[in-house]
């Protein structure tokens, strides 16, 4: 399967491109700038657009799409609204535009209650929160991953998962890297098509808890 990662260069994005690799896909690496692409596990087939332009050329040739793009939880509304909101919801439709019917989009605990959030991360829950349900009824096969704070620690490969996490006061962080296996995994586990949920880091395995969803 070839995968459009939208927001390659990220730090999420940068762990999802060799894990596809790894899993047997083709990724193509959607980045702004030609210089990023240093930064990038050199299979990748590289694609320089911009998210906040026109970038449907990317979607050529791809089967499926993971959008990990982000402005940063403590980013103004201006930026989050520009990538978050409205650069998610031109790739729904771009997807659909190009025939690309399976769409993996990262995005965030409290996307769906964000007054439930600190104050000045409400505006980035209620963006994600939007482009979530754009997602939604946008008819397209999609999963909707929603992790919990993000680290930089290494990964374990273990989770926790489900529609709703009841106690997140144990783990409240998840290593970037685990996010980026279970978005890779989610392709293969057909099941969890529309389907959206939350993880943390946990004791159970990837794919034993993506299986169990």
């Amino acid at each position: 399967m070839k995968v459009l990662v939208i927001g390659a260069n990220g730090n999420v994005g940068r762990k999802v491109v060799p894990i596809l690799h790894e899993c047997g896909h083709e990724a193509k690496a959607m980045i702004r700038d030609e210089t990023q692409k240093e930064n990038l596990d050199p299979r990748a087939e590289v694609v320089v657009a911009d998210l906040e332009k026109d970038f449907g050329h990317a979607l050529e040739g791809c089967d499926a799409v993971i959008f990990t793009a982000g402005s940063g939880a403590h980013t103004g509304p201006d930026k989050t609204e520009l990538v978050d909101r409205r650069g998610a919801m031109k790739a729904i439709d771009e997807a659909k535009k190009h025939g690309v019917h399976k769409f993996l989009m990262v995005s965030s605990m409290n996307a769906d209650t964000p007054e439930n959030g600190p104050e000045h991360m409400r505006h980035y829950y209620k963006a994600k929160g939007d482009a979530d349900d754009y997602l939604r009824a946008s008819g397209l096969d999609y999963t909707i991953v929603r992790p919990g704070r993000l680290s930089h620690a290494p990964g374990t490969g273990k989770i926790e998962a489900a529609v709703k996490i009841a106690d997140r006061s144990r783990k409240r962080d998840i290593p970037r890297e685990d996010v980026a296996r279970v978005m890779v995994h989610a392709l293969k586990h057909d099941p969890l098509g529309e389907r959206v949920f939350e993880i943390l880091s946990g004791d159970t395995p990837v794919d034993k808890a993506l299986e169990a969803l």
